[in-house]
């Protein structure tokens, strides 16, 4: 118990912009801390279920959703990135559209489950061999990046989803206290740069790139930064 409540002081509250897209800016951006907390069961469930370390589900989704913020995760309930048939009326996109979040959950454990070149992780790893399954996971190409398996592990690690690995019944019900506090949120403003918003506020362009997922510095006026 004492762990998880470790875990949960110490989640960094930042953002993610993500190359699939964002919502609008002027939509309520979720951070970090309350996408964990508001999925953790899911993942810990599924977990239990399938033998799938719920800190590979937690980071995957965390990553390729931009911590819930994507388009294809707000209009389509995709957190995975996988691919496939929508009907949505509001995007044009390639990826799969979901009835839920739940669905798209399930959906990524039945991915993996159903690929030859994965299925095989659930029978030679256990559910805290996480960086053996990150690694199956990236050789089995399911991220063209060569840079996806360290982000999700730096992802794990960041935020000790780990921990959820080894809970117990108890300590899932009560994983839910002593949460971080919401992150503090800059609007981009005329005239506005990376590098004068990082002065102003104590920090580096570095840190706000790697908070916000930004790959450039360029901005964009309404645009919500996690500080």
């Amino acid at each position: 118990m004492k762990k998880i409540n470790n875990v949960l002081r110490t989640w960094c509250l930042v953002g993610g912009l993500m190359v699939i897209g964002i919502v609008p800016a002027a939509a309520q951006q979720i951070s970090p801390a309350a996408y964990i907390q508001q999925y953790k069961d899911m993942a810990i469930n599924s977990m239990r279920t399938h033998g799938l370390p719920a800190s590979i589900i937690l980071a995957i989704a965390m990553h390729e959703s931009a911590y819930g913020n994507s388009r294809i995760a707000h209009h389509l309930n995709n957190h995975f990135g996988i691919k496939g048939p929508n009907n949505s009326k509001v995007i044009r996109s390639a990826y799969k559209g979901y009835d839920s979040v739940e669905e798209s959950y399930q959906d990524f454990i039945d991915f993996l489950k159903r690929r030859e070149s994965t299925q095989e992780l659930f029978e030679e790893h256990e559910s805290h061999e996480y960086r053996e399954w990150v690694r199956g996971i990236a050789r089995s190409g399911y991220a063209q990046s060569s840079s996806w398996s360290a982000k999700v592990l730096g992802m794990i690690q960041k935020y000790n989803l780990d921990a959820f690995d080894r809970v117990d019944g108890a300590e899932a019900e009560n994983t839910d206290t002593d949460l971080p506090s919401e992150p503090e949120i800059y609007v981009v403003k005329k005239g506005d740069t990376l590098s004068a918003i990082a002065r102003r506020h104590g920090t580096t362009v570095k840190a706000l790139q790697l908070n916000n997922g930004l790959s450039t510095s360029r901005l964009q006026i309404g645009q919500q930064l996690f500080l």
